[in-house]
């Protein structure tokens, strides 16, 4: 935990929403740096700066290409085995197995190796496993199905890391090769190949990428391993970049850093997806009525859940076909089955969330640094949801679980600086958990119900750094504009900095002491506002919106007919509709001057 005092931003130390309004700086001077060599205005060399983008590196941030950013595959362990074998089963025509996972970097991962061995002339199986019957990765009962339908070689993505004993059980009848990224806690398996940035031998540098990542460099270097064995000598090599569309969605959704190597993925394939090209992803962006142009918000909110649904509640290998169909009719029909399965997903979940959100206020009054809950009634399809919703209130890493004959299945979530993968790891090695392991921001777990109490214990003393944390997550503000200088053309250069997401977060602008002129609810339930805004003297104006309001503090000062004098904070965006664009103000929080 960073013990270094913060600095408050604005004396605000309880916002509307609870939170501390802390600054997030960069260094002034290599602002200005930055700002002068690029031809950018200063806010903008503030707001690299506080990334830690140097002057070096700057130009590749704000245009990230693959040409700069892209390593050698060969630099993770067993790359060269993996590409080397999977280009001797292309060349010789052989049965491949593709298992996957039933969450959006499975699915994806499991389409893009997929899709990629079918340009190249194969028919691979793929294979999902059920989240509730089989759980998470391989089991050896689906890993002797694969090979008795004669597969040769069975690629695990996204999965496979630490099952030393599901994989053993083919090892004369199969090679094996692991494309994944979750945490290794001891020795790989006894395999071809395990291709995992986080095992503990591999020195690539490129912890950050998601299992899709992953195989993207497979294939990649799998294409290299064919083009040298002059498989290409009479047929067009595979595009792809074309598959930049699943790297990009998986990258977002899996919240991995956007920064390096991945915020060049992610800019390139939000070009792919914005083409429409894949049928599956297309259909979806339709049915979830997505018409801009595509954001990492689009794949995180729009896209995303929908895939995920799928393997939550219904069929596991919805997602995987949609990603992989080719027929647009099929596609149309999928993404219809997984919006309506999402519908029924959020159901559910909110049928969980009141309950947990009741068991998780009695803990945290406890001072438990750690939330753990667990209902016989909570389905085990939307417990990671449930974590995440109940992690976000109270900035605590929470584990929920469903429970079930005497057995609790979960999710668990982490906040910055805790890293829970390795805790339920721990906690496992130690007997208490029946399974367990994950990443640093999110993982999965199962343990006997009478072990619960000692499960708790120990997280709360393995994330006992999280008792400091505050109660609500602290608001990082970057910087201050007045209301005339909230421009279009300010909002443009600020949106230059996207794709946001973890690890490059949106920033956070600061309008001081304005006053709301008019202020209504607007959208189907009343949840959002619209408002216009004006500084303390007057004039220019800016229009504001604020989503997900409630009827709490926060929509108590937007609404107030005092017109009291407030400290906002949000999102300077350029939006545009019916061919203007415009700067539009997204209100996150709120603060009494």
């Amino acid at each position: 935990m960073d013990s270094v005092t913060p600095e408050i931003a604005f004396g605000v130390t309880a916002s509307a929403s609870g939170r501390r309004w802390i600054w997030r700086r960069g260094e002034e001077r290599l602002s200005l740096g930055i700002a002068q060599q690029l031809g950018v205005p200063e806010i903008v060399g503030r707001l690299l700066t506080a990334r830690g983008v140097g002057i070096d590196d700057a130009a590749h941030f704000l245009s990230p290409t693959l040409r700069a950013l892209m390593p050698d595959p060969s630099v993770m362990q067993d790359m060269d085995e993996a590409a080397e074998r999977l280009a001797r089963a292309v060349i010789a025509g052989e049965k491949v197995a593709v298992f996957g996972d039933y969450d959006v970097d499975g699915g994806c991962a499991g389409a893009l190796m997929a899709s990629l061995l079918r340009g190249l002339g194969l028919d691979p199986i793929t294979y999902v496993p059920d989240r509730i019957a089989e759980g998470y990765g391989p089991n050896p009962i689906a890993m002797r199905a694969l090979a008795d339908r004669g597969a040769s070689l069975v690629i695990c993505v996204d999965c496979g890391t630490s099952a030393h004993e599901a994989l053993s059980v083919i090892h004369n009848r199969a090679d094996i090769i692991v494309l994944d990224h979750h945490k290794a806690d001891g020795p790989t398996p006894q395999i071809l190949a395990t291709v995992n940035p986080n095992r503990l031998e591999d020195t690539s540098g490129l912890r950050a990428l998601c299992a899709t990542g992953v195989a993207f460099l497979t294939a990649v270097a799998t294409v290299r391993a064919l083009r040298r064995a002059g498989f290409f000598a009479n047929r067009a090599e595979p595009n792809l970049l074309h598959m930049l569309d699943l790297v990009a969605l998986a990258t977002v959704c899996d919240v991995m850093p956007l920064s390096g190597l991945n915020r060049a993925l992610v800019a390139q394939g939000l070009k792919v997806i914005g083409s429409r090209a894949r049928p599956g992803i297309a259909a979806l962006l339709d049915v979830a009525q997505a018409r801009e142009t595509p954001t990492a918000f689009t794949c995180g909110f729009a896209l995303g859940p929908r895939i995920n649904a799928g393997g939550r509640i219904s069929e596991p290998d919805l997602g995987m076909r949609l990603l992989l169909t080719e027929d647009e009719d099929e596609a149309r029909a999928l993404a219809a089955t997984l919006d309506a399965v999402n519908r029924q997903r959020q159901q559910v979940e909110a049928g969980i969330l009141d309950s947990a959100m009741l068991m998780a206020q009695g803990q945290s009054d406890e001072g438990n640094p750690v939330l753990l809950l667990a209902g016989p009634d909570w389905h085990p399809g939307v417990v990671g949801i449930v974590a995440g919703r109940v992690k976000e209130k109270f900035n605590r890493p929470t584990c929920v679980g469903a429970l079930q004959d005497g057995l609790v299945k979960g999710s668990a979530r982490s906040v910055p600086g805790l890293d829970l993968g390795t805790a339920i790891i721990a906690a496992r090695q130690a007997g208490i958990l029946l399974t367990g392991g994950g990443h640093a921001m999110a993982a999965g777990f199962s343990l006997r119900a009478d072990r619960l109490a000692e499960f708790h214990s120990f997280m709360n003393e393995r994330l006992a750094g999280a008792s400091s944390l505050p109660s609500a997550a602290d608001l990082a503000v970057e910087a201050t504009v007045t209301v005339p200088g909230a421009t279009t053309e300010l909002a443009g250069e600020i949106g230059r900095l996207a794709p946001f997401g973890a690890g490059n977060e949106e920033p956070v602008i600061v309008l001081p002491r304005v006053r709301v002129i008019r202020a209504d609810r607007i959208g189907k339930d009343g949840n959002s506002l619209r408002a216009f805004i004006e500084g303390e003297g007057g004039g220019a104006r800016l229009k504001a919106l604020c989503f997900r309001l409630g009827d709490g503090p926060l929509a108590q000062l937007l609404l107030a007919r005092e017109r009291i004098p407030l400290h906002l904070a949000g999102y300077l965006r350029a939006e545009t509709w019916n061919g203007q664009t415009t700067a539009s103000f997204f209100i996150s929080d709120a603060a009494q001057v």
